[in-house]
């Protein structure tokens, strides 16, 4: 199949483009490098340095003509979505427009969603929130997340493309920035590696549903088969505490230091963990990955950069 990846110089979406082109699949990448990093574009993928909102969208579609494309481009940060929302809807809420615009044009059947499973349903009612849960987000970028499927529902409807939408606990693995605000796992990586005091927001007791990347790849390549569509938690139920999350990479790394004490953010929820058992019901999709498994591949991958760097 042809499938264009846009985000696909960036953290989720690199892994899922090499997944796909090791298919046998034809791999697009679309990303404007804003966040995303040069080297994890694949040398098989055929690259386009374009904006969601920029006018050239149109022509990558019309000139590559994808059957299918995965839509990972996006504003993550919930703290600057709380800054900027004006930014954060411009990014993900009028960018998915303008690509399913051009997506009706040229006849795509089916554009795979990166939703969010935390800050979509907010300050959750219980626990793990399945896909039935309130969606009751707290920030502008689980808003903005909010919409986005709602209009893919509407041109599913409207005009035939069908949607698969994936909501993501909090992802992490190789390849995640650990100098942006989002994904204090390879943050905290980071500066464990490099011996650096770190900052621990809040009372450090929240928790998050931590899933590793190569979990969320088996996802969307089972969402390539025809006829799939719908909405889905990707998550392993289990909840996390900050304090519980130093302490295991503290073990891994041998790190010592005390952390330091921040305040807590804004527009982050107090306990995050969601239900997958809709998606292994249907696709038979499970978590291969814990978080002990996944924490000693993504520290072995940070400690290799490191070394690499200094070496």
């Amino acid at each position: 199949m042809r499938i264009l990846v846009t985000g696909g110089a960036g953290f989720i979406a690199s892994h899922i483009q090499d997944a796909y082109l090791a298919a046998g699949h034809q791999v697009a990448v679309l990303d404007n490098l804003s966040s995303g990093d040069r080297k994890n574009i694949h040398p098989q993928s055929q690259f386009f340095q374009v904006d969601l909102n920029s006018p050239d969208l149109a022509k990558v579609i019309a000139d590559f003509q994808p059957e299918i494309i995965n839509h990972h481009a996006a504003q993550i940060n919930v703290r600057r979505s709380v800054e900027d929302p004006q930014y954060d809807c411009q990014v993900n809420a009028l960018g998915l427009l303008n690509l399913l615009e051009a997506a009706k044009k040229h006849a795509v059947r089916k554009v795979i969603f990166a939703s969010s499973g935390g800050a979509i349903y907010g300050e959750q009612n219980s626990f793990p929130a399945d896909e039935s849960h309130p969606t009751q987000p707290s920030s502008p970028y689980g808003i903005s997340k909010l919409i986005g499927e709602k209009y893919l529902d509407f041109y599913q409807q409207t005009h035939s493309i069908q949607s698969v939408v994936f909501r993501y606990a909090n992802v992490y693995g190789p390849r995640q920035n650990p100098h942006g605000e989002a994904g204090v796992i390879s943050i905290f990586l980071q500066k464990m590696l490099q011996n650096d005091t770190l900052c621990i927001n809040g009372d450090g007791q929240q928790t998050r549903d931590y899933v590793f990347v190569s979990d969320v790849v088996t996802a969307n390549m089972l969402a390539l088969k025809e006829g799939v569509s719908g909405t889905y938690n990707i998550g392993t139920g289990v909840e996390t505490t900050v304090w519980d999350l130093y302490r295991n990479l503290c073990a891994l790394t041998a790190y010592t230091k005390e952390p330091q004490s921040g305040p807590a953010q804004a527009g982050e929820q107090r306990r995050s963990v969601i239900s997958a058992e809709k998606i292994k019901k249907a696709w038979g999709w499970k978590v291969q990955f814990d978080l002990q498994a996944g924490l000693e591949k993504t520290s072995s991958f940070y400690s290799r950069c490191l070394l690499n760097r200094t070496g």
